[in-house]
């Protein structure tokens, strides 16, 4: 096994080397091997296995910066291909191979090409002349996949699959690299970036995007957090005198942002803002509920849903108020979960219908799965004596420096955000990019939050979900009934869905 492992470091190094004396990318056809996949149904899938594809010539860190590609043994030039990136927590993630339960396993059984690209992250580091270097802080993680992108581009015909095709997946940070992919495509703020690291000179926008849980909108998910679970303070949520505090104070700027972005229905056309976001989300969460009921879910009413025996026509209207029927159309008809236009009523299968939901008492039982984290949920360095979060490294430096991303933190701090790091967030949030000028965002996208995930708010993929819609994408988003913080779930479904695409 070392001699095995000590091999691969070898061929590696290797192949780095190659690329940066040539100072061109390499691509062998020859380089394939043969490798079988077993299902948990047993049914093997024999492919093809390009391995250490490093997409850049300036190799950094050898260790992530490289790409697998797998080709299932019907795949040809028109092939789709799933990218797949396994990055969490915006850590670092290495290539790996296809994994059996999970999508990349079961596209390799559907034919869809599979490629894993490495990419630093906020904990890989590299030794240089005895001192640490963090070689993944901001963007240079989404900059390694939008260089993997590249590479596929540039050898799109000798390889099998097509690369104006790609459709990309991830969960969590992931999530969030997946919609940074989707929505930043060609956008030439990171062009001279990828040039220094030798990323092909091609195109790097992608034909559709996988979203689990995503973990984006950082400078405003600390708003949005506490806007959505105020009200389970003191009840579900124990805060100190001082949290309570800063969690009132966050709350209370999180309408301003959200107004700001001028969001609108995608059924009706009625802006959403702060004072019927709860109704929206509402709207979806019951569609959800209703979804996993009819299919044999118990939905308990202690959580906060009203059952009725008598089916209802449409759904409470966004701000809480009766208006005169049908001007708003059914929870089941958003995000295109129905066919639009035609009349609706929820089906009855269990002998009961979801009608209503109090959103308070909803909210605090979601707060009873698992606890809240203590505000601010992302930009906690120093505020009420917090370490530095994960993101608070993301933005850091190179030196391992952790750095406050958000104004009000950075002032509860005595401090100031800097004009370096207001573009680095910027770089790394994909509601920013959608409806840019010179970018060319995916038009299709299937973005899942769990309905009783409480990692972000539900109005940050509520809100990057809508945008895309009123932008004219296809999106297919569900608050997904009873799921925590998870990815890959549902896989016929999604295959599904990406076959619909690729037909």
């Amino acid at each position: 096994m070392k001699r095995m492992m000590m091999m691969a470091v070898m061929a590696a190094t290797m192949l780095s080397a190659t690329a940066q004396k040539t100072g061109k990318l390499q691509f062998d056809k020859e380089r394939a091997q043969q490798r079988t996949l077993t299902m948990p149904d047993g049914q093997t899938v024999n492919y093809k296995a390009y391995e250490r594809l490093y997409y850049v010539t300036n190799v950094e860190d050898s260790a992530y910066q490289y790409m697998n590609v797998y080709v299932p043994e019907e795949a040809n030039q028109k092939t789709p291909i799933l990218l797949r990136t396994y990055v969490g927590g915006y850590m670092a993630a290495a290539a790996a191979e296809p994994q059996a339960t999970d999508a990349t396993g079961r596209a390799l059984k559907e034919g869809f090409v599979v490629a894993i690209p490495g990419a630093r992250g906020r904990n890989s580091t590299v030794d240089r002349n005895g001192m640490t270097i963090y070689t993944g802080r901001a963007p240079r993680g989404l900059l390694d996949l939008k260089a993997a992108v590249r590479y596929l581009r540039l050898f799109d015909k000798q390889m099998e699959g097509s690369a104006d095709r790609i459709i990309t997946d991830g969960t969590s940070a992931g999530g969030a690299m997946s919609a940074l992919l989707g929505a930043t495509g060609n956008n030439p703020a990171y062009d001279e970036m990828l040039k220094q690291m030798g990323a092909a000179d091609t195109k790097d926008d992608v034909y559709a995007s996988i979203c689990f849980c995503p973990i984006i909108d950082l400078e405003h998910a600390d708003m949005a957090y506490e806007w959505l679970y105020n009200c389970t303070n003191n009840r579900t949520r124990p805060l100190s005198n001082e949290q309570a505090v800063i969690s009132n104070e966050l709350a209370a700027t999180y309408p301003a942002y959200l107004n700001s972005l001028g969001l609108k229905h995608p059924e009706t056309g009625e802006p959403i803002t702060a004072d019927n976001m709860r109704g929206y989300i509402k709207q979806l969460l019951i569609h959800s509920a209703q979804l996993a009921k009819d299919a044999g879910a118990d939905i308990p009413d202690t959580i906060g849903f009203t059952f009725s025996e008598t089916p209802q026509m449409g759904t409470p209207p966004l701000n809480g108020v009766t208006t005169q029927p049908n001007k708003l159309r059914a929870a089941a008809q958003l995000f295109n979960q129905s066919t639009p236009g035609r009349p609706f009523t929820l089906r009855k299968q269990q002998g009961e219908y979801i009608t209503n939901l109090d959103m308070e008492t909803y909210l605090n039982y979601v707060v009873t799965t698992q606890p809240l984290k203590t505000p601010p949920a992302f930009d906690a360095l120093g505020v009420a004596g917090a370490q530095a979060s994960g993101e608070n490294e993301v933005f850091g430096d190179t030196l391992g420096t952790s750095v406050n991303f958000t104004d009000y933190s950075a002032m509860r701090n005595g401090g100031q955000v800097s004009d370096e790091v207001k573009e680095l967030v910027r770089l790394m949030n994909p509601m920013n990019f959608v409806g840019a000028r010179k970018t060319d965002v995916a038009k299709h996208w299937y973005i899942r939050h769990g309905a009783r995930d409480r990692d972000t708010a539900f109005p940050v993929p509520v809100a990057f979900a809508t945008k895309l819609q009123n932008e004219g994408k296809n999106v297919n988003f569900l608050l997904a009934w009873n799921r925590p913080h998870s990815g890959d779930y549902s896989l016929n479904e999604l295959f599904e869905w990406m076959k619909s695409l690729t037909k």
